[in-house]
C-alpha cells in the first residue's frame, strides 16, 4: 500500500465521482480507477459501490476512510517532523550536571531551553564531574555541567566553556553559633574562625578543583584541614553540617539550599572562586546540542 493510493481513495471518497477526483488530483481517470482497484484487491474488500450513474462508499469503505485519513496525515506530517529534527526544534538532549549546578546555572538553562524548544525531550542526570567527563569522552550523553579539573586537561575530544565563577562561603551549624564556637551576626567569618573547625568536603577524585580550592584555603594559612567526613552529594554535605559534624566551604549559590540548622556565612578577605562550566564533544553536531550551546553563548546562565 502506497501513500499515493490513499490519496486517490480520499479524493474519490470526497468527490464521489471518478472524473472530478481525477481532475482534482491532476491525473486522468483510467490510472485513478486502476489505483483504486489495486487498493481494493490488496485490502480484500470493495471501497465503493459503482453504477453508471453514481459512486458511493461501501460500508467497508466508510469504516476504512478515517483510518486512511489518519495514516496519510501521519505520513505527510513526517516532512514537518524531519524539518524540526534538522533544526533542533524536536529530538532529544541528554544533559548531565553536578549537584552544585542545581542551585546556580541549571534552573535558568533548563527554563530557557524548554521555553525556546518545547518540542525537545530534555533528559537530566545528576553526576559528579569525573563521571561526566568519562561518559562524554566515551560517547555517552551530549553535554555536562561540570566543575573543571583544575590543571588536569580534558580529553582531546571534549570542549569546554565557562558558565560562571562564584565565591565560596561557609555553611556552618547554627548550633555552633548558639554555643559560641563561631561569632554570631552576619559579618564575614575571619579565616581563624573557620580553619580550626572540622571540615566536610567533596572527595578529590570527584571534583579535584573544588577539593583543592577548599583545602588550599587552609594550607594557604598554614593550617592542615581536619577532614571529618567526605561526601559526593551537596545535599548530603549540607545535611552533615546540619547535624553538627563539621562545616563546609560551598559555592555562594548554595544559599538557595535552605536547611534547618544550617547558616551560610561569607568568608572575610578574598575567598576562593569556584568555576562551573559546560562540557561537550566537539565532534557532536546534533542540532539539539547546537541549539543548547547557542543558548549558553547568549549568556542565559551567566552570573555569580
Amino acid at each position: 500500500m502506497e501513500p499515493r493510493q490513499l490519496r486517490h481513495f480520499l479524493a474519490v471518497a470526497e468527490q464521489l465521482h471518478f472524473g472530478r477526483a481525477a481532475e482534482k488530483l491532476g491525473i486522468t481517470q483510467p490510472p485513478l480507477s486502476q489505483s483504486i482497484r489495486a487498493l481494493e484487491s490488496e485490502l480484500g474488500a470493495a471501497l465503493f459501490h459503482r453504477t453508471r450513474r453514481s459512486v458511493a462508499l461501501s460500508p467497508f469503505g466508510a469504516d476504512f476512510l478515517p483510518h486512511a485519513q489518519e495514516a496519510l496525515n501521519g505520513i505527510e506530517g513526517l516532512t514537518e517532523i524531519a524539518g524540526q529534527l534538522r533544526g533542533g526544534a524536536a529530538g532529544r538532549l541528554e544533559l548531565s550536571f553536578v549537584s552544585t549546578a542545581d542551585y546556580s546555572v541549571l534552573p535558568d538553562l533548563v527554563q530557557g531551553f524548554r521555553t525556546r524548544f518545547p518540542g525537545v525531550e530534555l533528559s537530566l542526570t545528576e553526576m559528579t564531574s569525573d563521571m561526566q567527563i568519562t561518559a562524554l569522552a566515551a560517547g555517552r550523553g551530549q553535554a555536562g555541567i561540570i566543575i573543571p579539573h583544575g590543571d588536569d586537561p580534558l580529553p582531546e575530544a571534549l570542549d569546554y566553556r565557562r558558565l560562571l565563577a562564584e565565591p565560596l562561603v561557609a555553611a556552618v551549624p547554627e548550633s555552633w553559633i548558639a554555643e559560641g564556637r563561631l561569632p554570631g551576626g552576619t559579618a564575614p567569618l575571619p579565616p581563624e574562625a573557620v580553619t580550626d573547625k572540622p571540615l566536610i568536603v567533596f572527595p578529590r577524585r570527584a571534583a579535584p578543583l573544588f577539593h583543592d580550592l577548599v583545602t588550599g584555603y587552609y594550607t594557604a594559612r598554614g593550617v592542615r584541614p581536619r577532614v571529618a567526613q567526605q561526601a559526593i552529594q551537596m545535599q548530603t554535605i549540607i545535611s552533615l553540617v546540619s547535624a553538627g559534624m563539621g562545616l563546609a566551604l560551598v559555592p555562594r549559590s548554595l544559599r538557595n539550599l535552605a536547611r534547618a540548622g544550617v547558616c551560610y556565612r561569607a568568608l572575610d578577605g578574598d575567598p576562593p572562586l569556584l568555576e562551573t562550566g559546560i562540557c561537550w564533544r566537539r565532534a557532536d553536531v546534533t542540532p539539539t546540542l547546537r541549539n543548547f550551546l547557542e543558548l549558553v553563548a547568549e549568556g542565559v546562565a551567566e552570573g555569580g
